[in-house]
């Protein structure tokens, strides 16, 4: 939260709480009526109170349409969405969710009974990775054992090119193509 959120969230709790008060006096009878009104009017005619009272009044205005038309999302959580901000004392480094699929689909394809690959990778708020590859294999692929090399191939490409940690490898197999090279009869 930036500060001028947090100051403007600050200003409006304790405006609220402060006219609460003043209604709850009034209503069970330990504040006149009379003497809130008064008090009010000689207010509004002082000229450094009524002053006062506008620049409040003008800050509280600018803050609500803030507020109201402006989203509050810092750039960082935008960013998070579409990859993995990265920061060091020599800059920011943007690791975008394409780039991690790409990386991904490029894994899968270097092995050879994996065929039409296709892949997504979640991203947190916390920057755990969690990586949903489809793909066909080949008849005579072992798919236990292609799925354990994938998992553990896709993990320790990812640390090693991006230094992030994956959370999951998540695949499913969705067909098996024949093998093309067999000669029919």
């Amino acid at each position: 939260m930036k500060i001028l959120d947090k100051i403007g969230l600050a200003l409006f709790s304790t405006l609220i709480l402060i006219i609460s008060i003043i209604l709850c006096f009034m209503i069970f009878g330990w504040l006149d009526i009379d003497f809130v009104h008064e008090l009010v009017t000689n207010a509004l005619h002082n000229e450094i109170s009524s002053n006062i009272l506008l620049g409040l009044s003008v800050v509280f205005i600018l803050l609500a349409v803030k507020c109201i038309f402006f989203d509050a999302s810092s750039k960082q959580e935008i960013d998070y969405k579409n990859g993995i901000l990265l920061e060091n004392s020599d800059g920011k480094l943007l690791i975008t969710k394409d780039t991690l699929e790409n990386l991904v689909s490029n894994v899968v394809k270097g092995f050879e009974s994996a065929e039409n690959v296709t892949s997504r990778v979640e991203l947190d708020k916390e920057n755990n990775v969690k990586v949903y590859v489809n793909l066909s294999v080949k008849e005579n692929a072992i798919i236990k054992e292609l799925s354990t090399n994938l998992q553990t191939k896709i993990k320790t490409t990812i640390k090693k090119t991006s230094d992030l940690e994956v959370k999951e490898v998540n695949i499913k197999v969705k067909d098996v193509e024949p093998n093309k090279n067999i000669v029919q009869e």
